[in-house]
């Protein structure tokens, strides 16, 4: 149900809700890996669309209360102050934890946190998984990447993007690493800021004012992620132009322990991965680096919130989620 849906938050309990066109309220419990969260509050609104972002003709009006929606289904959507766009990816889990934190840290006491409009598309998700599995040897029949036409990933995207726009949204973000892989092209004539993952968790650490582990040498930040997110090199140009030294995964690391982890985690072999990802990171923290980027949602969750070795890492979602919350209060404060 949260698949393939547009949905709009206003996330004050005691919000009433008169959004017209063809709504459904929902209360609704979705159930990650590890905990439920609740994904709406109960002024929510759901709305089915196609890959381009509209309301499929059936929807517009049908329905016996149905009021007018007009002839753009983004006029459904009444102005707020601060609306965040956000536009889902490959992994349904990773959004959620995203809205999680969204909601949970911009809030006060548990009221008047940020609303957003989110887009969820079930299209767009197998597109974005098929494409980063066709980096993985033994997950593709064979180098599909490399022949790949990316062009209806960047199509659906841009789509979103706009219909975002339309729906009032005052800024736009992504919380997917692979996604940002065509980041040019999907920011490319927005109206409104468009917050992009790397420059985010690269400011953050840029403003820790970290000190190199050794002396003389330059300040190190290793990434390790899925050879997709790597390929795509985003995440070492935002680093280095903040002036970092940009740690890899060596070759022997990527075949060896990254890529089967993720081979291992789609054989639901979850003690294999875990070991493996530990032994990746243990490489990279040997080669001096300050601290670990851990881009990829599927690898995060693998180590339990107590070990040692996370301590060492950071999520680049997170940093999304503060710069999120910067930013808005930033347009509160008019500054």
């Amino acid at each position: 149900m949260f698949d393939g849906s547009m949905a709009m938050s206003f996330h004050s309990l005691t919000y009433p809700s008169h959004i017209s066109g063809n709504v459904r309220k929902h209360r609704i419990l979705y159930r990650t890996k590890k905990n439920p969260i609740l994904a709406f509050p109960p002024s929510s609104t759901l709305l089915q669309t196609d890959e381009s972002g509209n309301l499929p003709d059936s929807k517009k009006n049908s329905g016996s209360g149905a009021a007018s929606t007009g002839s753009d289904s983004s006029s459904l959507f009444i102005s707020q102050t601060t609306p965040v766009g956000i536009i889902g990816g490959a992994s349904v889990d990773s959004t959620l934890n995203f809205l999680k934190k969204l909601v949970q840290w911009s809030s006060k006491d548990g009221e008047d946190s940020l609303p957003f409009v989110l887009c969820s598309d079930p299209m767009l998700n197998k597109q974005l998984l098929f494409h980063e599995r066709s980096y993985i040897p033994l997950l593709s029949s064979k180098r599909e990447s490399s022949s790949m036409d990316h062009t209806p990933i960047v199509g659906n995207l841009q789509n979103k993007r706009a219909f975002l726009e339309r729906s009032g949204a005052q800024c736009i973000v992504m919380p997917c690493h692979i996604s940002h892989s065509w980041y040019d092209e999907i920011s490319t004539g927005c109206s409104v800021p468009f917050l992009h993952i790397g420059e985010c968790v690269a400011r953050e650490l840029k403003n820790a004012k970290l000190k190199p582990l050794e002396a003389g040498s330059p300040l190190r930040i290793g990434v390790l992620a899925t050879n997709a997110t790597l390929t795509a090199g985003f995440y070492q140009e935002k680093l280095q132009r903040e002036g970092f030294e940009v740690v890899l995964p060596d070759k022997a690391t990527m075949e060896h322990t990254v890529i089967p982890a993720i081979e291992a985690l789609n054989r639901k072999d979850m003690e294999g991965a875990r070991n493996l990802l530990r032994i990746a990171l243990q490489v990279l923290l040997v080669r001096a680096v300050n601290i670990v980027i851990l881009a990829s949602n599927d690898m995060r969750d693998l180590l339990p919130r107590d070990d040692p070795l996370l301590k060492k890492c950071i999520d680049p979602m997170d940093a999304l989620v503060r710069s999120t919350i910067h930013w808005a209060q930033s347009v509160e404060k008019g500054t």
